[in-house]
């Protein structure tokens, strides 16, 4: 019993650690990966459950689909929203060096609607890109959340 509170602590502090020690950067929590036109295989490990409730917005799946304007791009938001005072209003599409290549601006709160899924189209992505990563922002606490990697598909 002991060690289970004693890891529930550490645990907790984590967390804490974490959620106080977020940025805007980037780089700021580990990509998950997911593949063109499917969900991740696995449900998420304790550490991408936390930062939801951290205060981070979370992305949880996303997908990618050429077309004859560019690519579309659905990805699939967590976020712990609780009004127009704290919600997701952003998320992005970035390449592997950090370089953002477009941006869906996210009008409202979702307090009612967890998780919820939007659509940026038309996106350009460069030749030779085989990856983008989708991060979430939270209005409050920036970008601090789990990303999810996409695989770019050959148009």
């Amino acid at each position: 019993m002991r060690l289970r509170l004693a890891r529930a602590a550490a645990l907790a502090l984590g967390v804490l650690v974490a959620a106080c020690g977020a940025t805007d950067s980037p780089d700021a929590a580990a990509p998950t990966t997911g593949s063109p036109s499917s969900t991740m295989s696995a449900p998420p490990s304790s550490s991408e459950t936390t930062s939801s409730a951290a205060g981070c917005a979370d992305v949880i799946d996303a997908t990618i689909e050429p077309g004859s304007a560019g690519y579309t791009i659905s990805a699939t938001v967590q976020s712990a929203d609780t009004g127009w005072d704290k919600y997701a209003d952003l998320w992005e599409v970035r390449t592997a060096d950090g370089a953002v290549l477009g941006e869906r601006v996210l009008a409202h709160p979702h307090v009612d609607e967890q998780p919820f899924t939007r659509t940026l189209s038309n996106l350009s992505i460069p030749e030779g890109t085989d990856q983008v990563t989708i991060a979430a922002r939270d209005s409050v606490v920036g970008f601090c959340g789990a990303q999810y990697v996409v695989e770019v598909p050959s148009r």
